[in-house]
């Protein structure tokens, strides 16, 4: 195994790098798409309400390699996606659904009366929000919203299935060569724990600089 480690330390290393890029960039479109779908949500307008609560049921009612595919040979069929965008597009519209619902819940759980007395103040509704509620929903959400990163980085892998190269894309070609599957996997698996960890490490960073910020004001 440790051979299997040293020959691939040209390949595993820069897989890595590329699933990092594609997990962060899916994850910032899906922060984004869930926090839109998450007001569509809350909104008292049924239209909106209605749109994201289908598009909440259809991504959690069918599996992320079925939206892959679809995006990949449906929709990149009629507009050209590289490899890279088009498994980006595809976990970023995956994890929107469920960090939509993390904000939903986030913003419902701030207590209504400070919404009301921001208003008393001559706030409009919109200014309330991103004033007063947003940032202590962000709080709430920050443990929640890693789990889902971290869950966004494992699910990554799966682009490999429409041929792009990241971390497990790589050990599938690698262990295709050496006819060694069981190692190549393990070191692919080790260097996935290595980014989790570092997910992990740098998400408790945030909360615990989050959490002392709150207490400072």
């Amino acid at each position: 195994m440790l051979d299997i480690f040293l020959n691939t330390l040209d390949v595993f290393p820069r897989a890595a790098l590329l699933t990092l890029q594609l997990t962060l960039t899916s994850l910032l479109i899906g922060s984004m798409i869930g926090l839109i779908i998450a007001f569509f949500r809350i909104s008292s307008k049924k239209l909106l309400n209605y749109i994201a609560t289908v598009y909440i049921g259809l991504i959690r009612g069918t599996p992320l390699i079925v939206q892959i595919a679809i995006l990949y040979f449906g929709i990149a069929s009629v507009v050209t996606f590289s490899q890279f965008w088009a498994g980006a597009l595809a976990l970023a519209i995956h994890n929107g659904a469920y960090i939509a619902e993390i904000f939903r819940g986030a913003i419902q759980s701030i207590d209504r009366g400070q919404m009301e007395a921001a208003r008393s103040l001559g706030m409009s509704y919109r200014l309330a929000m991103r004033r007063v509620i947003l940032p202590q929903a962000f709080k709430f959400s920050i443990p929640p919203l890693g789990n889902q990163f971290i869950i966004g980085l494992k699910d990554s892998s799966l682009v490999a299935y429409v041929g792009m190269a990241e971390l497990w894309g790589s050990g599938l070609s690698e262990a295709a060569s050496n006819y060694r599957q069981l190692e190549s996997y393990i070191v692919v698996g080790f260097y996935y724990l290595a980014l989790v960890m570092l997910f992990s490490f740098l998400l408790k960073k945030l909360e615990k600089r989050m959490s002392l910020d709150s207490k400072t004001v």
